[in-house]
């Protein structure tokens, strides 16, 4: 869980402060559950959802304690997503019931994506609203995560998309040299690049189709993992090859001259991946901003919403998510 304590401005333009942040692992057990929740009945789901809803609820009172938190207008909560089936009108994220009012006593906003898929919409993503009021100066938002993902203006609307697989691929190479990740790039940085392979991976269909589009780990098992190990090559040349394909992948999108791009997700820290996207992005200028900003962008971006909601201002936009309008999405528990 991250969690984050931020304060917003709004004198003319919205900006905003990262006082605390901190990242609370799951235990083993809880790991668990969350893991095999898809699979649960009802009756299951709804009890997770009660006890998930406590742990939360525990887990920000312990970070407003050890913090000393006093002025707080709002705990803006995303849950976590158990289902998400916005084909058939239906998205859960459990932890967002009444019940973490009553445990918390602070104004509570969340259940952020449910009104969207109501009204037609994925639910997802809801991240470009912050790309476009708090960091509007950049041309590109880029996230670098499981997959890499982009939001920019075009023709006064806002566009968002996953653009292709990242750490999904590369930590998976990297686990079969004993390494969690392949830090700074070093590992992708000592192989060669397999030309055949490049080709291949930058020929697959779904980086000719036109967005809105998103990608998951069906994509990853069913394309790129059976198409790499169809090559007898060393995993280093496996790595250095994948982050030549992002490169080139991210370039083809961002391609606009002399842009400022913004580089947030634990990608920004693979110094060789940055290093080849500045070679085919010569003119771009590529920032990536402070440790905080790139680990809890996310917390930032939810606690906005919740800000945005409170104040009944639009923070999903249907440019991004396919809605039938832009809307103001979340549950208020007010304090009592």
């Amino acid at each position: 869980v991250d969690l984050a304590y931020i304060k917003f401005n709004n004198s003319g333009r919205w900006t905003f402060e990262i006082y605390q942040s901190e990242t609370i692992s799951y235990s083993e057990e809880w790991i668990n559950k969350l893991k095999n929740a898809i699979h649960f009945r009802k009756s299951e789901l709804e009890e997770l959802n009660v006890t998930y809803t406590k742990l939360l609820a525990s887990i920000i009172s312990e970070f407003i304690s050890k913090h000393q938190l006093t002025q707080i207008d709002a705990v803006c909560s995303h849950g976590h997503t158990i289902l998400h089936q916005p084909q058939n009108g239906f998205t859960l994220q459990i932890g967002n019931l009444p019940l973490i009012q009553d445990l918390l006593n602070q104004t509570i906003v969340c259940d952020f994506r449910v009104q969207d898929v109501q009204l037609g919409g994925q639910g997802a993503p809801l991240v470009p609203i912050g790309d476009e009021l708090l960091f509007s100066e950049y041309d590109y938002c880029l996230n670098l995560g499981g997959f890499s993902n982009v939001s920019f203006n075009e023709n006064g609307n806002r566009i968002a998309f996953d653009i292709s697989p990242v750490n999904t691929v590369l930590n998976s190479y990297a686990n079969e040299l004993g390494f969690p990740y392949d830090d700074a790039g070093n590992f992708a940085k000592s192989g060669n690049i397999n030309q055949d392979l490049l080709q291949q991976l930058n020929d697959l269909e779904f980086y000719a189709l036109p967005y809105p589009k998103s990608l998951g780990m069906e994509f990853v098992n069913a394309k790129i993992f059976p198409l790499m190990n169809s090559y007898s090559i060393d995993v280093k040349d496996k790595l250095c090859t994948f982050v030549e394909h992002i490169a080139i992948q991210i370039a083809n999108i961002c391609s606009k001259p002399n842009a400022k791009l913004f580089i947030t997700g634990g990608g920004a820290y693979n110094r060789f991946l940055i290093e080849r996207l500045r070679n085919y992005l010569p003119t771009t200028e590529l920032v990536i901003p402070d440790d905080k900003t790139i680990q809890f962008k996310e917390a930032l971006i939810f606690g906005f919403l919740g800000v945005l909601r409170l104040r009944n201002d639009i923070n999903v936009l249907a440019s991004v998510t396919g809605a039938s309008y832009d809307h103001s999405s979340g549950k208020i528990y007010l304090k009592k």
